[in-house]
């Protein structure tokens, strides 16, 4: 038997050209690149280890005290720009609480090359370096006429970790920030103390974004708190991983306060609910 396409009633036949068109077009726009990003968990460092064989934190002039903890700094990755991110990948990630799509250009500014973004987070990186040995010394009383300290964390940009390095700056000097040299006790009290937030000179805690992220990186290399800005709980108890505890802060008074309130169960601890 033979016929033609004349032959075949009208609307199954539009109905199935419809369907094969719009086939094709999902299966086109399945790999066709999009303008977003994949972020994820990012390395964690020691701000009192070392990373990439150096000293994270390199003190003189001053004595230092042994410590027993971990005070480390949290980052987030994303895909790099060159990676061209599909409407498969992104689908995939979507439901991923480990990982994030956003817009390309809020990692990477539309009219920036990579490397002005690099050299951008380098210098918010160098800046939170220096507001963080700021806070410390003026934290504890210290000339910094007579303490020297040159923090370096290679390949790693923006100004995330400057509560971080200044809690590990404050506890290589004076262990529990009791004001004097070499004090027993630390800020960790053995533990593993994660976090993030902007410090500026006077010690002020800001918001740094990232942090539903941040929190699983933390987890996944032993932290069991997690200080994160105030105004980024509601963001830091989404998917927050089982066992680890959010301290918010919004100063560093309130970080060594709390820490210390951790260590020795004396004084309220705050949480974010």
């Amino acid at each position: 038997m033979s016929f033609s396409l004349s032959s075949l009633p009208r609307r199954p036949l539009v109905l199935s050209l419809c369907a094969v068109v719009v086939l094709g077009l999902i299966a086109v726009a399945a790999f066709v690149p999009l303008p977003f990003a994949i972020m994820y968990p990012g390395i964690t460092v020691n701000t009192m280890g070392v990373y990439q064989g150096q000293r994270v934190i390199t003190i003189t002039g001053h004595p230092l005290r042994q410590t027993s903890g971990q005070l480390r700094m949290v980052t987030i990755a994303a895909t790099p720009p060159q990676e061209s991110i599909s409407l498969t990948s992104a689908l995939r990630a979507w439901p991923n609480p480990s990982e994030a799509v956003v817009p390309r250009a809020a990692v990477y500014p539309a009219g920036q090359s990579v490397s002005q973004v690099n050299a951008l987070n380098q210098q918010e990186m160098t800046d939170s370096q220096q507001d963080a040995t700021t806070a410390a010394l003026d934290y504890l009383k210290l000339s910094p006429s007579k303490v020297k300290i040159e923090l370096s964390l290679a390949d790693v940009g923006g100004p995330s970790a400057g509560l971080l390095f200044t809690l590990g700056i404050i506890d290589e000097l004076d262990g529990n920030g009791t004001g004097k040299p070499g004090a027993a006790g630390d800020l960790t009290n053995g533990a593993v103390i994660a976090g993030t937030g902007e410090i500026d000179g006077s010690g002020q805690v800001s918001q740094v974004g990232g942090v539903a992220l941040k929190t699983k990186a933390a987890a996944r290399d032993g932290a069991t708190v997690f200080l994160v800005p105030q105004a980024e709980c509601s963001d830091a108890e989404a998917g927050l991983p089982h066992g680890l505890r959010l301290v918010p802060v919004t100063s560093l008074d309130d970080a060594i306060s709390a820490l210390n309130a951790l260590q020795t169960g004396v004084g309220a601890v705050p949480s974010c609910s």
